[in-house]
């Protein structure tokens, strides 16, 4: 039991780390003068890389099969929504209305997969969507139309990315994310040659530091943790995300957030932390009374 439990505290503590990386990635793609598919393209051809190498010193079996396939196709569909909806709209937009992931997450498993969660997952997501709704609130109105539509494409197609993490081992994880990251790579690349950008050292570095730690080393510590922290767990935890953006924005660009964007931060984090420990009791109890 013990053992079990230090695997789930390194699982949250993976997710965690995960969302942290994940968040830089609004800054780096402003700073890109890149077409967002060349973007989604480059980066995951470095980020699969970075993926197929860490399964090489894992010595961790490839597989092909309709898990791993449909895990990919969900994450494709979620890297160039996101990296598209970056350049049309906002970052804030993007990120907030991509992390709708929760709701869809238990809309598709209540009427598909028969899931039924308590009141306190339910009340937990609706706080935490209010949360970070509080956090741009100030800028959800600022966005172009069809990027925030996109956005929310990629919250939807981000939450079947996650229910599909809990029902495959480590290996058909990572395989999906290496075949996400290739089909990405062969639809974003053409555009290299057709949009001529511009390979100066500045945007190079940026989409190098975006590959490998924005997408390639988080890839692989969701694919990780994800083993023992479950789908909408996960999904609540990446809320550090779009709590951490504002910040890189802020250091780098000089962008403070508002009155409203502090108040939404502690509801966030506060609402994560009583959820994560009220589950971590309920567990035990449960354990104990078995």
């Amino acid at each position: 039991m013990e053992n079990i439990e230090r695997k789930k505290n390194l699982a949250i503590l993976e997710v965690l780390l995960c969302a942290a990386l994940w968040s830089t990635a609004g800054i780096f793609i402003k700073l890109l003068p890149w077409n967002s598919f060349v973007i989604s393209g480059v980066r995951s051809a470095i980020a699969g890389t970075v993926v197929f190498f860490y399964m090489r010193v894992r010595r961790y079996p490839f597989a092909v099969n309709r898990h791993s396939l449909f895990s990919a196709v969900t994450l494709c569909g979620t890297m160039i929504l996101f990296v598209t909806a970056n350049k049309l709209t906002t970052a804030a937009n993007a990120i907030v209305l991509q992390f709708t992931s929760p709701v869809f997450i238990m809309l598709i498993s209540a009427l598909f997969l028969g899931t039924r969660f308590s009141k306190a997952d339910i009340l937990a997501v609706a706080v935490t969507m209010g949360g970070i709704s509080l956090f741009f609130f100030e800028k959800l109105g600022s966005g172009g139309l069809l990027g925030n539509f996109l956005a929310l494409g990629a919250g939807l197609s981000f939450g079947c990315y996650y229910i599909s993490l809990g029902r495959c081992p480590e290996n058909e994880r990572l395989s999906g994310i290496v075949i996400a990251n290739l089909l990405t790579a062969l639809v974003g690349v053409p555009f290299l040659f057709t949009t001529h950008p511009a390979l100066s050292g500045a945007p190079l570095l940026y989409i190098v530091l975006l590959g490998v730690f924005q997408l390639g080393i988080p890839y692989a510590l969701l694919a990780a943790g994800s083993e023992y922290c479950p789908p909408l767990a996960c999904s609540l935890l990446g809320a550090l995300e779009p709590l951490l953006n504002p910040v890189w924005v802020f250091l780098f660009d000089g962008e403070a957030p508002g009155p409203f964007a502090l108040i939404g931060g502690a509801v966030v984090i506060a609402t994560i932390t009583v959820w994560c420990v009220y589950k971590d009791r309920k567990a035990k109890a449960e354990a104990a009374v078995q």
